[in-house]
Formats: structure tokens, sequence, C-alpha cells
């Protein structure tokens, strides 16, 4: 259950809202995606855009430049009931929580920067990984968000919800320093001038930290970013270069019986060498055309990507060599998308027939499994150079039939080739998959300020290519494998209102269903996920979004979901990790008198973490505040306190067998990573 005492702060925070009335509003978190900001004389907020469900959205700067965030990935939960955390060092990827679903590092939720694809398809360490640290919050000018496997845009990691992050086209010049506990210093330079007849945007970043940990994490990151934008309404071409490179040293999840006897501290180790470095450089270019009365968009891509991950969860099953393993991915990712929207009449009334194309390849030589003892190699388990192409059409009709009726009928086609050569021949081969996903929305409305919503559709996540060419257990050598599919369909429908009724306020509300063929599920031996047993999930949403003061931002979120496997099996059906229960709330101030600020609270549910429900994962609740002031309009000083009720609480659990050294034998435990303890962090700005 979510706890009594965050009901009652959310409760009372959504009331006094609704009770405010001020002469100023604002349009925001809850519209339609791509729209600039619209301010109004009003009482009420007015609903804009065209969503195809109540639960898309745009979220802008002015709502994230004041979160506090402690790690870059939590700039995603400004998507309503996404959570983000993390089960090991900081450099590598998060851990992600939506729709009851434990999304491991992204397998069904896809994210973009600037056009290009954030997931990673068979990947070193699960499918789908999203690492977001390549991303510079401060210049991030909004975000797109979708859930639901309605868009016929989306593809591949979308069956859950997928974002869209834009940087913006020019940005004041700045420099800022932030110092805080345990180590931390980051130092943030950029901002835009005029070149070529358009804006050149510059940064960098400098991030260091050593977080809570008996082993010191000693996370190194480096980031830059350098964009060139021009163009109108009629054509527009953006190119961009990033570059980002990271090193840390991990303390994995520990296991809650040596906590319990003493043997280790909530925040101590098992194996000091475990860590990882990786890199993304990335040339990307976005823009638009006008072509006769439609529009033409485009996006291409290329990314150079390295991991080197050293993990231990079982730690001393293999008792003179422990337990410890690499995962090695390098690949070159190139792509691109086309789409093109042309206005048209049907029936006499507006329509808009949108299409397009994407192209993905990605070129892995090698992707690798090792056994190793302190970073150094002991045995191959596997070594793969692997080619995949994943290409995709889609076509969409948006027709308005009345002033209170439209509707978008949508079609998605895609096919993914897959050639794997591996280091055991008998799991070398081809494989290749086509998936045809149809997609439905209706809206109805607006009537007082009140738009209704009903959508349905057909999505997919792709599964591991080398899971679908192997015939052999690659750790003997002899036992048969079992092959997975190479794409997995995803069926959900949602109905859904949004209304601007209240003063200052928009509300949101969504009941929505998802289906999946096969689960991915973690396994705790291996480090990594596999395919499993179909599954449904079902939920409500309610996002609240307001205005009570000029200058305050308040928006509220609460998501429950019901997280089924489909199938009878004696094991139980509750997917593990699958978390119920999400509710967070946030407040924006910035005053006139240079006083600016943010609160972030956040609750996460518990979790089956077996089939049977017979362990379970304990619910979290987290509040991070961050506070400033402004001085000469050009210097800020600011504080940010996060975990600033100084909670004992766990990021994520787990339960599998380990054995840790001087145990006679693997012991089924919990095994949990915790959230870092209260930590303050200050930061001095200067704006040119």
């Amino acid at each position: 259950m979510i706890p009594r005492r965050a009901v009652a702060t959310a409760t009372a925070f959504s009331a006094a809202v609704m009770a405010c009335a001020l002469p100023t509003a604002h349009s925001g978190g809850v519209t339609g995606a791509d729209l600039d900001e619209v301010v109004v004389n009003a009482r009420r907020i007015p609903l804009a855009g065209a969503p195809r469900a109540a639960s898309e959205g745009t979220v802008f700067a002015e709502q994230i430049r004041h979160r506090p965030l402690l790690r870059t990935g939590e700039l995603l939960e400004v998507v309503p009931g996404l959570v983000v955390t993390q089960h090991t060092g900081d450099g590598k990827a998060n851990q992600y929580f939506l729709r009851g679903f434990n999304l491991d590092h992204g397998t069904d939720f896809s994210t973009s920067v600037e056009g290009m694809p954030v997931n990673m398809p068979s990947h070193g360490h699960g499918q789908g990984y999203m690492d977001m640290n390549f991303v510079i919050p401060e210049f991030v000018e909004r975000v797109v968000y979708r859930k639901g496997t309605y868009y016929p845009e989306l593809g591949n990691f979308s069956a859950a919800g997928a974002a869209e992050l834009r940087y913006a086209r020019s940005l004041r010049p700045f420099m800022s320093l932030s110092r805080g506990e345990d180590g931390h210093l980051r130092a943030v330079s950029g901002g835009s001038l005029g070149a070529l007849g358009g804006e050149l945007l510059a940064g960098l970043e400098y991030d260091r930290n050593d977080g809570p940990w008996q082993l010191p994490e000693d996370q190194r990151k480096l980031n830059g970013v350098l964009r060139w934008s021009g163009g109108d309404e009629d054509a527009g071409l953006a190119v961009a270069l990033m570059g980002y490179d990271g090193r840390w040293t991990a303390t994995d999840q520990i296991p809650q019986r040596a906590i319990d006897d003493g043997r280790l501290d909530r925040f101590g180790f098992v194996d000091p060498t475990n860590g990882g470095s990786s890199h993304r450089y990335s040339l990307s270019t976005t823009g638009h055309l006008r072509v006769g009365d439609g529009t033409l968009g485009f996006d291409a891509w290329a990314i150079d990507y390295r991991l080197q991950l050293f993990s231990n969860f079982t730690y001393a099953i293999n008792a003179e060599h422990g337990d410890q393993f690499e995962q090695f991915d390098e690949r070159l990712v190139t792509g691109a998308a086309l789409h093109y929207a042309l206005p048209v009449r049907l029936g006499g009334e507006d329509s808009t027939w949108r299409s397009g194309i994407d192209l993905r390849h990605d070129d892995i030589a090698p992707v690798g499994l090792h056994l190793t003892t302190a970073r150094l190699r002991r045995t191959t388990v596997r070594e793969d150079d692997l080619r995949q192409t994943l290409a995709g059409a889609w076509t969409a009709l948006d027709s308005r039939w009345t002033p209170w009726l439209r509707s978008e009928l949508g079609l998605r086609a895609d096919r993914l080739e897959a050639r794997v050569e591996s280091s055991l021949a008998a799991n070398s081969g081809s494989a290749g998959d086509t998936i045809v996903s149809p997609k439905a929305s209706f809206v109805i409305g607006p009537w007082r300020d009140t738009e209704f919503f009903a959508a349905a559709g057909r999505g997919f996540h792709s599964n591991d290519a080398r899971g679908t060419t192997i015939t052999v257990d690659p750790i003997d050598g002899a036992s048969p494998a079992e092959r997975v599919t190479p794409l997995v369909r995803a069926t959900g429908a949602e109905l859904g209102l949004r209304t601007a009724l209240l003063p200052h306020t928009q509300l949101s509300v969504s009941l929505w269903q998802l289906e999946l063929d096969s689960e991915l599920l973690f396994v705790g031996d291996g480090g990594v996920t596999e395919p499993s047993r179909p599954s449904r999930r079902r939920g409500v949403e309610l996002g609240i979004y307001a205005r009570p003061l000029e200058g305050v931002i308040v928006d509220a979120d609460l998501a429950w979901s019901n997280p089924r496997f489909r199938d009878a099996d004696p094991a139980g059906d509750r997917i593990p990790g699958a978390v119920e229960r999400v509710a967070s709330l946030g407040i924006t101030v910035e005053r006139p008198s240079g006083w600016f600020g943010g609160l972030r609270l956040r609750y996460l549910g518990p979790a089956a973490l077996v089939e049977d429900e017979s362990v379970r994962s304990r619910p979290s609740t987290l509040v991070n505040v961050e506070f400033g002031r402004r001085f000469a309009e050009r210097w800020s000083l600011r504080a940010g306190l996060y975990n600033a009720l100084d909670r004992e609480a766990d990021d994520i659990g787990y339960f599998y067998e380990s054995q840790l050294p001087g145990e006679a034998a693997p012991v089924a435990d919990r095994h949990f990573h915790p959230v870092e303890p209260r930590s303050l962090r200050v930061t001095l700005e200067l704006r040119m």
C-alpha cells in the first residue's frame, strides 16, 4: 500500500492547488507533444495540442531546470509514473520502472536524444540497454513522452512507452560548479552564439563522484556537445557532435543475510574489482523541408559505442576463482528516418496524412561474455560478431470528423534481419522476422475543457539476436538450447480523459491494459535477462498539473498496476520485480525576487520477487529538495539535499541464490542495492 503520509501530502497539495485562483495561467505538463508554451490571462489552463491518448504529453525546460537530480537518468522521471533507480555503479545504465514493468535497463521503453535512438539491441548486458549518462540536463529544452502501443511512428522497445529529448536551439552562456559530500564534483559550461546564419550550441560537462560506499565508486564522466542549427518553418537543419566517456568502480547488490549477521555494512561490498568503462561518440543530423503542401522531416545518425562491464552477483560459488564475469560490447550504429505530413480534405473536413520509414543497422564486433577474476579473463563463455538490421514503415491518417470528434488510424510494419558469427560454430546462423502493428485512437471533445480518449494498438520489442540462432548451451557446448522469437508482440488499449475544468489545473486519468507474448526476467546467477512467460498488465494512472501562483508549478502522479503472467504454472502468476504502485509529488518555484527551488517526493511500491509472491521487495519513499537565489541577474547559488529524510531504503531488490566466501553452499536470499543516504550538494553558477 502507498503510505498514508504520502497520500495525505499529495491530497493536501492537490486540494490547495484546486482552491487557488489567480489571473495568470499557462499550458504545460499534460499538453500534447511538440507545442510551444501558451500564456493566457484566464482562470483556467486551456487544453492544447492534439494528443492521441491522455497519457501523452510534453515537459518543458521550466519544469526541468529546478528538479533536484541525484543522477542524470532521473531526468526521465519527468514522465509521469516512471521511476529511475540503480542496482550497481552509476556509470552503468539505470534501472527503470513504469506501468508494472521492471524495465531492466530499458527493454520496453524507448528513448531518443536529438533524433538518435538510445536503446541498444542484442547488448552485452541486457536487451534494450539504455544508458543516459551522455545527456547534459542543462541543455534539454523539452521531453516529449508517450505511453502505450498506439503510435505508428514508434517501433522497437516502445511497448510500455517512449521519450524524446530535444536540446535547446539557443542557450544563454553559463558556467557552473558543484561540490558535495562523498567526493562529488561537477563542472558544466556551455551556451550558444550566432554562426553561419544559425545558432552554434556548445557545452562541456565533467562529473566525479565516490558515493557513500565503503569501496569508493571513483566515477569519472566527461561529456561534450557541439550543435549547429538554422532555418525557419519552411526549411531547417541541425547537425550535432556528441561525445561521452565514463569509468567507475561498482558495489553490486549485496545479500541481506550478510547485513543481518554483521558481515557487511549496508554500503559494503563483496568483490572490490567490479566496475567498468563506456564511451559513446555520435554524429547526427535532423531537419525538415516544406515539400508541396506538406512537410518532410528527416533524421540520420552514426554512433560509435563501447562498454566493458565487470559484475559479480553470486560472489563465490566457484570457490577457487570467484564468480566475476565480464560483458563486452563494441559497435557502430547507423540509421536514418524519413517522415512526411500532408494536409488533406476528407469528407469536407481537415485531415493530415502522415507516413514514414526508418532504418537502423548495428554492426557489433564483438559482443562477449567472459569469466574473470579481478578483471582478468579466465574463460570465454561466448564471443560473437553480430550484424542486425531493423527496417520499419508506417502510415497514419489523422482526421477531424466534427468539431468534437477526431481519430487516427495507423499501420506499422517492421522487418528484422540478423546474422550471428559465434565463437561456438553451432550457435552461428541467421534469423529474420516480420511484424505488422495496427494502431487506432479516437478523441471526443472538448466539452467544458474536457476531452475523452480511446486508443488501442500493437507494438513489439526485439529479443537478443544471439538467442535467435542458439542451438547449444555455450557453458558446456553440448546441452541443447531453445531459440527465442526475434520479435515479441505487445497488444495494448487505453481509455482516458484530460480536463482543464478546475482553476489553474489540468487533470488526466488513464485506464490501460498491455499484454506481452513473452516476458523478460532477470537471472541472478548470470546477471542477465531471458525470455519467459506471456504476461498481462492492467492499471490506472492519475496526473495533476497546476499553476496555483505565478512562478509556481505543482504536479502529482499516482499509478497503480496489476502485473500478472497469463499462463497457468504451479510456480505462480506474479512477475518478479514488477512494481504495482508508484506515486510522485513535485513543486517548482521561481519568484521575481530571485528565489527558486524544487521539491520531489517519490514513492516506489513493493514488488513480488518470486512468482508465488512469498518474497517481496521493500517499498521506499524519498524526498529530494533544491533551493537557491539569483544575484544581479548573473550569479546564482543553490543547494540540493537528496534523500532529505535520510530514509534507509532500497533502490532495487532481487531474490536468488548466492554464495559468500566461507559459505559451504549457495543460499537463496534477498539481494538489494541501498538508496544513498542524505547528502548535500552546492552549486555556484554564472550566466554571461
